[in-house]
């Protein structure tokens, strides 16, 4: 059996032409070209291929079977091709082929899902890898150079090679089950009553937040990785805990959970900032979703290079 030649981007492109067209003398007209060339240019691509891609019987070509199969090949490599001039001209800009952001998973769903959508409208060119972390792990992705940009929360005066800005906060409010002893007090819950019960605490990966407590009232607590882990076991009455308000508003609407009025207060701000590294500041794509990510929280603007 002969060996399959190799198809060039012209034959694939003629081959497309003509399944979209018609016919050669519609191929021919949209390339500009003549119709003898296109003729050829399809027998040749037959004879590399060793199939008929057309039946020419009738006053039109049609398809073959092996021709309707190729083409959406075809096809495919054509749209590759644009994606990759494509590319190819937005990195001759300065653009980014690619971008990594870490996100607090603080940071509300909802707005950063809005961001998001809106960065991949605006360059869908730039691949974007996203990772979503606790507490020091935003951190560490930034200082270490796996992300560019951050979305964090506040971890004092460390990670001093890190640019932050401030862009919001998160309100956090305890919460627990209806069931659960500290929902059925009367009135404010004394601090006494808080220490007593299982506290549903997020934990930090890293040794970043080593020695801070972020709202840790009881004597007991349950060290969590993620919030719907936290929100699970919340929502199972195992304990009570400080949620993003936005995160359990259904939750507290339904009653499936209940906000805990504490004696001494049940509003905690957690502050949120953007950040990347003084020495690698984020290029023309990441400076755009930092402003998106910062006008979601209801500030505009962006990192400075």
């Amino acid at each position: 059996m002969p060996e399959t030649g190799t198809p060039t981007l012209d034959q694939l492109q003629v081959l497309a032409t003509v399944s979209e067209t018609g016919s050669f003398m519609a191929a021919a007209r949209r390339l500009n070209r003549a119709q003898s060339v296109i003729s050829y240019t399809i027998a040749n691509l037959e004879q590399q291929l060793g199939l008929t891609l057309f039946e020419r019987a009738g006053r039109r070509p049609v398809l073959t079977e092996a021709g309707r199969a190729l083409v959406v090949d075809a096809r495919r490599v054509g749209l590759l091709v644009n994606e990759l001039k494509t590319r190819a001209a937005a990195l001759r800009r300065g653009l980014e082929a690619e971008l990594g952001l870490a996100v607090d998973v603080m940071f509300p769903t909802t707005r950063l899902v809005a961001a998001l959508e809106d960065f991949a409208r605006k360059f869908p060119t730039v691949t974007l890898r996203l990772r979503i972390e606790a507490l020091g792990g935003v951190a560490e992705l930034v200082e270490h150079g796996v992300c560019r940009i951050g979305v964090m929360g506040p971890l004092g005066d460390k990670c001093e090679e890190l640019e932050r800005r401030a862009i919001g906060s998160v309100l956090l409010v305890p919460v627990a089950a209806p069931g659960h002893e500290l929902a059925q007090t009367l009135g404010p819950v004394p601090s006494a009553a808080v220490r007593e019960h299982l506290q549903l605490v997020l934990t930090d990966r890293t040794s970043l937040s080593e020695g801070q407590n972020f709202g840790v009232l009881a004597l007991r607590t349950w060290r969590l990785g993620d919030l719907g882990a936290k929100r699970a076991l919340l929502l199972a009455g195992l304990g009570w805990g400080n949620m993003p308000e936005e995160m359990v508003a259904e939750d507290l609407a339904t009653g499936r959970l209940v906000r805990l009025d504490l004696a001494e207060g049940d509003r905690r701000h957690f502050p949120i900032s953007l950040v990347h590294r003084v020495d690698a500041p984020p290029g023309p794509a990441g400076q755009w979703l930092a402003g998106r990510l910062a006008l979601h929280m209801g500030q505009a603007g962006s990192i400075a290079p």
